[in-house]
């Protein structure tokens, strides 16, 4: 069954939005269409999107965002519905819902906001407190799931027989390796420099422990792989891990691709999950060493990257995007915020990227992640329980809508040593909380 949907005009934009809530998210086929006279003539499930009811069908008043190619500063009223603030307020007898739906999930999803704010933080980071979802306290809000549940509910009541899917949760674990060995196999130089700069700072215990490490009396606090495997098995787990080898610098400190043991490890995890690139720091906007980067890490995985995740989250809307496209990137998992926890583009499922700039939808797949480790434990101030807590209450959000979790850890953090002790036993307890 199609439902047929009356626009005063298709835009790019229109079909973006309704191909993402309707045909996605609730499992509607639909067809748009101009014709007044053939939309009063169609006997099935229908709908009217625009800026003036033409009967008594169902219709949603349309705000001009979609109707649009240029970017400018948005003015919206704001209105309450079921628990959330919404924006694209609208007035008047006959609306399906109080608020532009559409354009409302539009504004968020194509992050329209990050191409008119030029406030950055110091890394040149998109600001979560500058968001608007933050500003009226949705920013732990799957929105745009929720809004496209409450639509489906209404065509639902209006059309019994209109097939809506029940969608499922999901969880996905994403592992970004920055540095896979806290001392091993950094070579001679890197090695004797950290022992005279854990000398000059005092750090005795840091000197022995490097010592131990390096001597075969003590495992490298960053080498928690075993138990990251151990997970996998027990709870079934499919993770992605994201690799940063980029050249040594400032914020790039993995171990080089030219050691063995750190190809071997890539491999061996490569065996078991999904493998993707983590673009360094220093590659940012910088296509020659973002290519490189990619071409090293498939030169030893032996196949092609399709996937990609921003070492320090350093995105810039639309440049990194298009230069994943340029590079034939096909899934980020970028979007998300450093400093808070929640749904940077306000919803819990992939999607397909817009770019706004040159006003088409691409094939660049969004994956957008929830919550990440240091989010908690360096931003937020937060400890292990206060922070297994807020995990929680982020996946209830997930799983009621359901859409898909995505966690964002670290090797380091569940090696459980210095300022992450309890943080693997935490992890467990998350896991084991979303799979009962």
């Amino acid at each position: 069954m199609k439902m047929l949907i009356l626009v005063p005009k298709v835009t790019g934009r229109v079909m973006y939005v309704f191909d993402l809530m309707l045909r996605q998210l609730l499992g509607i086929e639909f067809e748009l269409t101009t014709n007044e006279d053939l939309f009063k003539a169609f006997e099935g499930p229908k709908l009217h999107y625009g800026p003036q009811r033409v009967d008594d069908e169902l219709f949603v008043k349309s705000d001009d965002i979609l109707f649009e190619r240029h970017i400018h500063e948005q003015s919206f009223r704001k209105v309450g519905f079921e628990g959330t603030v919404a924006p694209y307020a609208v007035y008047g007898m006959g609306n399906l819902m109080p608020f532009d739906v559409f354009a409302a999930s539009f504004f968020l999803v194509s992050r329209y906001e990050e191409y008119l704010s030029q406030v950055r933080d110091k890394y040149g980071r998109f600001r979560a407190e500058s968001s608007w979802m933050y500003e009226n306290e949705m920013l732990q809000k799957p929105l745009v799931n929720i809004w496209t549940l409450a639509l489906g509910r209404r065509l639902k009541a209006a059309y019994p027989d209109l097939p809506i899917k029940n969608p499922k949760f999901a969880f996905v674990p994403t592992y970004d390796v920055d540095a896979a060995w806290a001392y091993k196999h950094k070579g001679l130089y890197r090695t004797i420099g950290g022992f005279f700069k854990d000398l000059a700072a005092g750090d005795f215990e840091r000197i022995r422990e490097r010592h131990q490490v390096l001597c075969g009396k003590r495992k490298d606090p960053f080498d928690s792989f075993d138990f990251q495997f151990d997970l996998q098995k027990e709870f079934k787990l499919n993770p992605i891990y994201f690799i940063l080898c980029g050249e040594y610098d400032t914020n790039d400190k993995n171990i080089s691709l030219r050691k063995e043991a750190f190809c071997n490890l890539i491999k061996h995890l490569g065996d078991y999950a999904d493998v993707g690139v983590h673009p360094s720091f220093s590659s940012y906007l910088n296509s020659n060493k973002l290519q490189h980067e990619i071409s090293n890490l498939s030169e030893v995985l032996h196949r092609p990257l399709t996937k990609s995740r921003q070492h320090f989250l350093r995105m810039n809307l639309p440049r990194s995007y298009q230069k994943l496209i340029e590079l034939d990137i096909g899934d980020d998992y970028t979007m998300g915020f450093a400093s808070q926890a929640g749904f940077r583009a306000g919803i819990a499922d992939s999607f397909r990227f817009y770019d706004l700039e040159n006003d088409m939808v691409t094939n660049l797949r969004v994956h957008p992640f929830a919550l990440m480790d240091g989010t908690m434990r360096d931003y937020l101030n937060l400890d292990v329980e206060a922070s297994l807590t807020l995990a929680k209450q982020l996946v209830d959000e997930v799983k009621a809508v359901g859409g898909t979790f995505i966690y964002l850890t670290h090797n380091e953090t569940l090696g459980g040593e210095g300022r992450w002790v309890g943080w693997p036993e935490m992890y467990r307890q998350l896991l084991t909380y979303i799979f009962t």
